[in-house]
């Protein structure tokens, strides 16, 4: 039987373990950052991604500036008062950047609440960047629409151009079909060059596709772009057919030069950039390049829909996938061909 003495030692050795926690593993800020990343790569875009990752490394630029070396400082030590020097760093930048870094950085910081990582304030966070941030001043979209619809209108002839040989016809008939689908769809340029043949219901002229913030959304196909892809797809029939793999699964939109030889290969969206640039410079020459971009067809589409439908900014709302109905009203002014004329009826009569 043991002694009373053994056992009042046995329980205060106990009751010391119990008062004394192990000793924390320490996470550096770096750490952090680095498993903060992994998981935006995981849920986000891959631009939403990148964008992330250069704002966080110029955080870290920030946090050693001001002796918080992040791969030697434990994470409990970083406050939500890291976010006034990123704040004071952006002043020479421009505001729609200084918002993007802050967006990152705070998604960041409630990473670090969510995993517990350190006590971290996130109302007084959110206060000091309402207080302190600059808001970015709603610019109007600009696109030269009459340039546009020339570009367009020398798309469509692409089919009746001469080619040296099946590569320059097939990459004709891609152009063509992309261009008239990134104007008649909305479709951003990633969208349109994830594209698979098997996403087109080609009796619905419709498309579900996986859009911005990873949304399921329908695409709709006007009859040219329809006719357009259809044209470009019966040229590549032996290409695709040579590929051994289901018709479904093949990309939309293949490249066609000796990179991708007999492979039926996606294009990317530096390829989707490059053919707007090729055409634009074709089309109107070469100081037009650069006047406009895969973006500047998405703006055409908004205020075609605007035209077209009287105004109907709900309608162009849905069309464009515009989570805001604000982002909508932006374009609004463009489509105010009434207005214009009204007012000249009444001033310069």
């Amino acid at each position: 039987m043991l002694s009373i003495s053994i056992i009042i030692e046995s329980i205060n050795l106990d009751l010391k373990a119990i008062a004394t926690p192990s000793k924390r593993k320490m996470t550096t800020i770096s750490q952090a950052i680095a498993a903060f990343l992994d998981s935006v790569r995981l849920a986000r875009s891959d631009n939403t991604a990148r964008a992330y990752a250069v704002a966080m490394r110029t955080f870290t630029e920030i946090l050693a500036d001001h002796g918080y070396p992040p791969d030697e400082t434990d994470i409990v030590e970083l406050t939500e008062d890291a976010v006034l020097w990123v704040i004071s760093t952006m002043k020479d930048r421009t505001p729609a950047t200084e918002r993007l870094y802050l967006t990152a950085l705070t998604g960041f910081y409630e990473y670090l609440a969510a995993e517990k990582l350190c006590e971290i304030n996130l109302p007084r966070l959110r206060l000091l960047i309402r207080q302190r941030a600059r808001r970015p001043g709603q610019r109007l979209p600009q696109f030269p629409r009459d340039d546009i619809e020339n570009v367009l209108l020398y798309a469509l002839n692409l089919s009746r151009m001469p080619a040296e040989n099946v590569n320059q016809r097939l990459r004709d008939l891609r152009d063509r079909a992309f261009l008239l689908v990134l104007a008649d769809t909305g479709l951003r340029v990633h969208e349109a060059c994830a594209l698979r043949r098997g996403d087109v219901d080609w009796n619905e002229a419709k498309a579900i596709i996986i859009g911005k913030g990873d949304q399921e959304a329908v695409v709709r196909f006007s009859s040219r772009a329809l006719s357009a892809l259809k044209n470009y797809l019966d040229a590549r029939v032996d290409l695709d057919g040579a590929s051994g793999r289901p018709l479904t699964s093949l990309p939309l939109f293949a490249r066609h030069d000796k990179g991708a030889g007999k492979k039926v290969l996606p294009v990317t969206t530096t390829t989707g950039r490059n053919i707007v640039r090729q055409r634009v410079r074709e089309a109107l020459g070469e100081k037009a390049v650069g006047t406009i971009t895969p973006h500047s067809f998405r703006h055409y589409f908004v205020t075609t829909v605007l035209r077209g439908s009287g105004g109907n900014l709900k309608l162009a709302q849905e069309l464009a996938r515009h989570k805001n109905i604000a982002i909508t009203q932006r374009y609004a002014h463009l489509a105010a061909d009434e207005l214009d004329q009204g007012y000249y009826d009444i001033f310069e009569e």
